[in-house]
């Protein structure tokens, strides 16, 4: 199987285990940005603007909605004291994530108050709303804008705390995850000495996993994968990433029993049907 048919087998899956698995803060309802990008082309993906993103995301609300919204930017533009400002972010923010449910404005809001209120705890919150929903996003150019804004809420906050291993690695995921380098091994390399100095730091195997998985190193991705299910056996996002590397690999009956493992313990139908379907694909 190459890299593109084990997208197309994963992308099913995880559309319906998406919310049970990852724990996302609003549903996973997402403006349409661009069309997906082939395996083949050589370009890279064209950059997305916030600015489109959330002239689009305005598309699905109501005139009242809009009305509101409206009120609550032009009051950003004019609030001129810190805390006024702060205080319409968060605004903003919760309308987005409550009202509309629509996560890339909540989540550049919250990103904008992060940086305005400049404490650890408030941009690393913020950089993970950005990593999490880069671990599991197909689409490169947006890949690229989840990266990137996470990469300068870490850095900012290693700024406060130069000694955060959490904040490096997640620095190392953009890089890693992200499509904004070149030279993959930017990131690679401080979060592989994480996990050699302390191979209990889960978080740091999951990242090392999540980048051979996009690599195509599905060896190297199996190997951290097992370090987690063997020191956490419940860790469903784990065993589910060893499912896919052993499926992506053509490693059939490593594939069906880790798919068995996730399905077991899914009280869900709907994922319980999905996983089900691959199964049976698998053991034809």
């Amino acid at each position: 199987m190459n890299k593109q048919q084990a997208i197309l087998v994963g992308s099913g899956i995880a559309l319906v285990l998406v919310l049970f698995l990852f724990g996302k803060t609003i549903p996973p309802k997402k403006v349409n940005n661009t069309a997906p990008v082939s395996e083949a082309s050589s370009q890279a993906p064209t950059a997305i603007q916030f600015s489109d993103l959330l002239s689009k995301a305005k598309l699905k609300l109501t005139p009242e909605q809009n009305e509101r919204i409206t009120r609550l930017e032009n009051s950003v533009t004019r609030g001129d004291v810190k805390e006024q400002q702060l205080h319409i972010y968060h605004q903003l923010a919760r309308f987005w994530k409550d009202s509309a449910r629509i996560f890339e404005p909540y989540v550049f809001y919250t990103a904008e108050a992060a940086k305005l209120e400049n404490s650890e705890k408030n941009l690393t919150f913020a950089a993970r709303q950005f990593l999490d929903n880069l671990m599991i996003e197909g689409d490169p150019a947006m890949q690229t804008w989840l990266a990137t804004n996470a990469k300068d809420l870490l850095e900012k906050a290693l700024v406060l705390n130069p000694n955060s291993d959490s904040s490096k690695i997640g620095l190392g995921a953009c890089y890693i995850l992200g499509n904004i380098s070149n030279n993959p091994m930017q990131g690679i390399l401080p979060v592989k000495a994480i996990a050699e100095k302390n191979p209990d730091n889960l978080y740091a195997q999951l990242i090392l996993g999540l980048g051979g998985k996009k690599s195509g190193q599905y060896d190297k991705a199996i190997e951290r994968f097992t370090i987690i299910v063997t020191k956490q056996p419940n860790d469903l996002e784990a065993a589910l990433n060893l499912a896919e590397c052993y499926d992506a690999k053509g490693d059939k009956p490593n594939a069906v029993k880790w798919y068995s493992e996730v399905k077991k313990r899914i009280p869900n139908p709907n994922a319980q049907a999905e996983l089900d379907k691959r199964i049976k694909q698998l053991n034809q």
